[in-house]
């Protein structure tokens, strides 16, 4: 079983396309042993005199942060609906247009994945998914320097991955065999080929 972490927020189309292909891969039966990580692209924007985002009231948080509260709360207490509300939630920004700041919206991709979203909500008014993300959060930086999402970490090594087709397990499958290869630094192309 190959074990990795990668990182997620669900403002980024490119970290979508990753955790599309996770999701793809693991109902397919690949045999990876995946830990999904929160990781606030608005925290990482803030100035150095702001509050951080998890210290905020989630309705003042910014962009995306609700959201990542919603899904440590299904992450960690209903891991079984996990994968089905992760790709919802992408669906729901990327193709719906909707606003994922607004506890209506993350409260119908919980009712169309199975969840309450009342145990959902009283479980964020609690304040322990904000503490959760803000341990989780910063550990990636301190451990592993991570920056932006996707981040695949695996061991020691971490590398950031921008993936350019949806559902494409095979290009998944390359990225997970190369987070390993600590020889290889960077490998960028100058232009996007489409």
């Amino acid at each position: 079983m190959t074990a990795f972490t990668v990182t997620y927020d669900y403002l980024c189309p490119f970290a979508r396309i990753a955790n599309e292909a996770i999701v793809d891969a693991l109902e397919a039966g690949a045999d990876y042993d995946v830990t999904f990580a929160p990781f606030s692209l608005t925290q990482v924007h803030l100035e150095g005199d702001d509050v951080a985002v998890w210290d905020q009231s989630p309705a003042d948080a910014g962009r995306g942060v609700l959201a990542l509260l919603w899904s440590l709360v299904v992450r960690d207490d209903h891991p079984d609906r996990f994968r089905a509300w992760h790709r919802t939630v992408y669906d729901a920004r990327f193709e719906d247009g909707a606003d994922i700041g607004d506890p209506t919206v993350l409260a119908d991709v919980a009712v169309s994945v199975g969840l309450d979203p009342k145990t959902i909500t009283d479980a964020v008014a609690s304040g322990i998914p904000s503490k959760r993300l803000g341990a989780e959060h910063s550990a990636l930086v301190e451990d592993h320097a991570v920056f932006g999402v996707p981040t695949f970490i695996a061991g020691d090594e971490a590398v950031f991955v921008r993936l350019m087709e949806r559902h494409n397990t095979e290009d998944l499958d390359r990225v997970v065999q190369m987070v390993s290869w600590a020889n290889l630094n960077e490998f960028k192309r100058t232009r996007v080929p489409r």
